[in-house]
């Protein structure tokens, strides 16, 4: 019977009463730290209590658009929606040419090995190798996150 009442009695403690207040401290460096515990370089900060209840759904849908809001014809949106797709699909083309060549650059690269990559005895240092090649596996990586960004975006047109 203690028990149930011991376990009741730990979920029923308010929220506040659990917190623990945070302290910013600043040593003679300038270096900033966060504690629970102040020392004499510490200052409290306050902070607004979290909002533990749950939302209520649907709420931003119930919102109306205002009537001054501008409108735009079916036809105009159509004319809009249509050159966004075209601007999208050259971009696509021209990131899709850029992987292409960022990927010939980089097996260009991974070809090579320069007099400063041997070690003694003819080995080759894989650390300075990848050193070297790290930009061109970068840029080929850049290029083809923003083919998969833009093939994304013309898949959520209309």
């Amino acid at each position: 019977m203690k028990l149930p009442a011991f376990c009741l009695s730990i979920v029923l403690v308010p929220a506040p009463l659990l917190a623990q207040d945070i302290y910013k401290c600043q040593d003679a460096d300038g270096r900033v730290t966060y504690s629970n515990v102040p020392t004499k370089a510490c200052r409290k900060i306050v902070l607004d209590p979290i909002n533990l209840s749950p939302g209520v759904k649907g709420q931003a849908a119930k919102t109306q658009t205002p009537s001054s809001f501008p409108k735009v014809d079916e036809q105009t949106q159509k004319s809009r929606d249509t050159d966004r797709r075209r601007i999208l699909e050259n971009e696509l083309a021209s990131e899709q040419k850029s992987v292409e060549l960022a990927r010939k650059e980089l097996a260009e690269q991974e070809a090579i090995i320069l007099p400063n990559e041997r070690m003694q005895g003819g080995a080759i240092s894989g650390g300075k190798v990848q050193e070297r090649l790290q930009p061109y596996k970068d840029r080929v990586a850049l290029h083809q996150r923003n083919v998969e960004a833009i093939q994304k975006e013309l898949g959520n047109l209309r």
